[in-house]
């Protein structure tokens, strides 16, 4: 399938991206890290600091960096921007009274000169749980549509069951190859 014709048209060599996942705290990032790796997401802590991994995913190599999300960290974030290729942003779905606190940090952050250009990719998380906001709704909320120096795309998922997650990677997959062209 798409694995196969990303190998062909990139040879064997595999192509490394760097990720930023940010997100406030509790959002779901390191899950969403471990659903990734294919690791068992049933027990997660709090990150303190940050957790680098490599995710093979469609041919390419994928470092991601999660960073944590706690407020006394946030300030630090900008330090981790430098060589982005993509940025991850996570929403918890569910925590309606943090999307203005949410939308602040990602407004910020998109102004920032070292992620001009970058694409952004925002999982609207916990949509496993009834209280959860649709992500049509959540675009809206954040004003996504105004973003118009990187393409950007917003993401139905639930890092627990997985469900959504791949279509993100999908998505990863398809701007890697339209920068290529």
């Amino acid at each position: 399938g798409l694995l196969s014709v990303i190998q062909r048209l990139k040879g064997s060599t595999e192509q490394e991206l760097r990720i930023v996942l940010l997100g406030l705290d509790n959002a779901g990032k390191t899950t969403l890290l471990k659903r990734l790796a294919s690791e068992e997401v049933s027990t997660i802590t709090p990150t303190q600091g940050f957790n680098i991994k490599s995710v093979h995913s469609h041919g390419l190599k994928l470092n991601v960096w999660d960073i944590g999300g706690q407020r006394s960290i946030r300030p630090y974030w900008r330090k981790y921007l430098g060589s982005t290729d993509l940025l991850i942003y996570v929403i918890d779905s569910a925590d309606q009274k943090r999307f203005e606190e949410t939308g602040q940090e990602l407004a910020e952050l998109t102004e920032e000169e070292s992620l001009t250009g970058v694409p952004l990719l925002v999982f609207a998380n916990k949509q496993d749980l009834v209280t959860a906001a649709p992500a049509a709704e959540i675009a809206e909320g954040l004003s996504l549509h105004t973003y118009r120096d990187r393409e950007w795309q917003i993401q139905a998922c639930s890092a627990l069951s997985g469900e959504g997650v791949q279509d993100g990677m999908n998505w990863i997959s398809s701007q890697i190859m339209n920068r290529k062209k």
